[in-house]
This record gives structure tokens, C-alpha cells and sequence, in this order.
């Protein structure tokens, strides 16, 4: 696919020591990506303008369109002066399924959800991520958001968007996207992961953002037992996480971080100086 600016340089001024003066600053680029199956548009989200495959890939997983990416024929991006339009084409089975799944939404208009008729359905139900054998020590939980701090060279050059990244012990990070929006960062991390074949109970996945329960919901169809966070999590997510057997860990500040449920999936051990 054609490759697209990620951001640009722009004027600025600034005050420095007490002064204004003339400057400059990259920043990042928002741009309108629509998501459409079968010629017909599902969903519209601002995000960065890049990933465009691994983005297509993820939000189709998380949610619910399909359930392993090779149920994807093919995935074209197409710009215009608005935007870009993510034409995704499915196989014919699983085009089926959507097709029936849009009629059974169909309803009327200015329902705030159409076709959702109680909060219950709102808040869909989060898979369980019990199954999962995987172990985090508390060593590996540091390493994997210092790693992480580290592979963001979006972030660094630009200081406004957010990062996800997906920890395997012994192999580190095996993928990191950025993005100005961080539920679409994590789409493209889950993308990315599947794409190459990763199964989501084999890590742990690190963001850089607060953990809202749409976040702890996107780990948990992946399969993931591990959502840990540099920011603090919501009352919301908390719950759902617990619900789900999933440990939230949040607030990781260099060696030192809180764990907000199902702590018994963390191994004891002194941690090393991570300064």
C-alpha cells in the first residue's frame, strides 16, 4: 500500500526564559479511516494514518467480525482529500455473517445504539481469559513497560500519541503500533500479533494510556491474561477485567506499579534496578 505522512512540521510560537519567539514542532497527522465490508462502511475512526493492514486485521477481531484473519480475501486502502477508506473484502462464509448480523441491527434511527434495545447488550459480554497458563514475574512486568518506553519513535517525535506493545516472556516485545487514538493503537498491536501468527494467550499486552473497559474487552478476545498500563484504569474496566480472570496492572512507574486484580498470576522476586 502506498505509504502516507504520519506528521507533519509546523509553525509555532513559543515561550522560552520568558520570552516569545518564532518556532517550530512535529505533530502528529489525524486523519478519517473507514472501515468497509463488502462495499458498504461499518464504522469511521480518526487515527494515524498508517498500519493500514494490521489496523484492518485488528478491529475486525476485536470486534467480532471475524475470528482469525484469514477469514480476510483482501484489504485495499484508498485516499482521498477526506480521507481513507479501508475496503476490506472477506470470504464468503464470513461475508454471510456479517450480512445478517447488519440486518439484525437494523433499526431505527436516533436510538443512540441502533439496534441495541437495553444497557445490558451496550455492554457486551468480555470473553474469559482464565484458560491462559501465563506467568508474569515481577522483573518481566518492569522490563515490558521499559521496552516499551523505548520502541515509540512516533511518540518521541512527536509527544501525543499512545503506544501498545504485546510481551512475550524470553522474546521481549514482539510488536509495537502507535497511534494518535489509543484503542486504535491496540487494534493495530492485535493486527500486527496476528498476522504473524502470535496466539494472544502467549503474552502480556502493555499500553500507554488509561485502561478504560474497552481496552480490558479487546485484551480479553484476544485471548491475553495480562493488561498492564503506564496510566490508571477505570472503575469499569477493573470490574470487567476481574470478571474476566484478566490481572490489570496499572500506574508502572519504573520499578514500582499497582495490581488491581487476580494478583496470584504474578510471581514473587526481587526486582532489578531498572534506573
Amino acid at each position: 500500500m502506498t505509504p502516507f505522512k504520519l506528521t507533519q512540521k509546523v509553525r509555532e510560537t513559543a515561550r522560552r526564559n520568558g520570552k516569545l519567539g518564532a518556532g517550530s514542532r512535529v505533530v502528529p497527522e489525524e486523519t478519517p479511516i473507514a472501515f468497509s465490508y463488502g462495499g458498504s462502511t461499518h464504522a469511521v475512526m480518526m487515527a494515524t494514518p498508517g498500519d493500514f493492514e494490521d489496523f484492518a486485521v485488528g478491529f475486525s477481531l476485536t470486534e467480532g467480525i471475524i475470528d482469525d484473519p484469514a477469514a480476510i480475501e483482501s484489504i485495499e486502502a484508498v485516499a482521498d482529500e477526506k480521507g481513507i477508506d479501508l475496503q476490506i473484502v472477506l470470504k464468503d462464509e464470513q461475508n454471510d455473517a456479517l450480512t445478517a448480523r447488519r440486518r439484525h441491527m437494523a433499526g431505527p434511527v436516533g436510538c443512540g445504539l441502533c439496534g441495541i434495545e437495553s444497557i445490558e447488550q451496550a455492554v457486551r459480554k468480555t470473553p474469559s481469559v482464565t484458560g491462559s497458563p501465563l506467568r508474569l514475574t515481577q522483573q518481566q512486568i518492569v522490563e515490558a513497560v521499559a521496552l516499551l518506553n523505548g520502541q515509540q519513535p512516533l511518540h518521541f517525535e512527536t509527544r501525543a500519541v499512545h503506544g501498545a506493545g504485546f510481551y512475550v516472556p524470553g522474546k521481549g516485545l514482539i510488536a509495537v503500533r502507535e497511534d494518535v487514538g489509543r484503542h486504535n493503537a491496540l487494534d493495530k498491536l492485535v493486527g500486527a500479533a496476528a498476522r504473524a501468527g502470535h496466539s494472544g494467550a502467549s503474552g502480556a499486552v502493555i499500553v500507554t494510556s488509561r485502561v478504560s473497559v474497552e481496552m480490558v474487552q479487546k485484551t480479553a478476545i484476544i485471548g491475553s491474561p495480562f493488561i498492564i498500563a503506564i496510566s490508571a484504569p477505570t472503575a469499569l474496566a477493573i470490574r470487567t477485567a476481574d470478571e474476566a480472570g484478566m490481572t490489570l496492572i496499572a500506574l508502572v512507574r519504573g520499578a514500582e506499579f499497582e495490581i488491581f486484580t487476580h494478583s496470584d498470576r504474578i510471581q514473587s522476586g526481587a526486582i532489578a534496578d531498572v534506573a
